[in-house]
């Protein structure tokens, strides 16, 4: 998938144009959100690290030869009979500068974001998803026909979150096509192309429900947000 650093002016106004024309023919309100990520996932490093130093700690009780062999080199050749206090204590700092060492290295955002389970991203993505949600577009229409399009580009995930009118009517599984649309974007670098594709279907589907009645008001905005 093509890497998107940002949304361009240009997409915001496609995505602002896309949502106004969609809500042209329902009484839906569509909410779009393009974040930079979903989590820090601080906690990748961790563990990681432990399990590195989990694994030098078996190859010492495995391989021994293999660590006198280490502490060996490290002396220069010089020959030496450790303790078991000496040993100890050598085996906790080789087991520490393998948890500092791994930790540094995964701390690095792209290599933290490629060692974090794809479970987690996706339970981050949506845990993000539902709270963007609920504080901008849940209960805030009176049709209670709010809907979330969010996209996380670090994770390459999206999701679609929609109010109890709207979820009470459509299956989750509709919103299949909309994120296919998207990611086929997405993958060639269009992240607004991809979020205004999204729109188009998903406005297709809440006409189909909630067509557009005489009354009724625009009471979410229109405009893409950037997180």
């Amino acid at each position: 998938m093509a890497k998107v650093e940002s949304v361009s002016p240009d997409e915001h106004c496609i995505v602002t144009a896309a949502v106004a024309e969609a809500e042209k023919l329902t009484d839906g309100e569509i909410v779009t959100v393009i974040a930079q990520h979903s989590d820090d996932y601080r906690e990748t490093p961790i563990y990681w690290a432990v399990a590195a130093m989990f694994l030098a700690l078996a190859c010492v009780a495995v391989f021994p030869e293999w660590f006198e062999g280490l502490l060996s080199f490290a002396t220069g050749g010089w020959q030496h009979v450790y303790t078991p206090s000496e040993y100890l204590t050598l085996v906790m700092l080789l087991l520490a500068a393998k948890f500092g060492a791994v930790h540094l290295l995964v701390a690095w955002k792209p290599l933290r974001l490629a060692l974090t389970p794809s479970g987690i991203k996706q339970a981050r993505v949506r845990a993000r998803a539902v709270n963007l949600f609920r504080v901008s577009a849940e209960k805030r229409t009176r049709g209670l026909t709010g809907v979330l399009i969010y996209l996380s580009m670090a994770e390459h995930r999206a999701e679609i979150v929609a109010d109890s009118a709207i979820a009470a009517k459509v299956s989750p599984d509709v919103w299949g096509e909309a994120m296919a649309d998207m990611i086929t974007e997405l993958r060639a670098g269009r992240a607004g192309e991809g979020m205004a594709a999204a729109v188009r279907d998903v406005g297709k589907v809440l006409a189909e429900h909630f067509p557009k009645s005489d009354d009724n008001p625009n009471e979410l905005p229109d405009r893409l947000i950037e997180l």
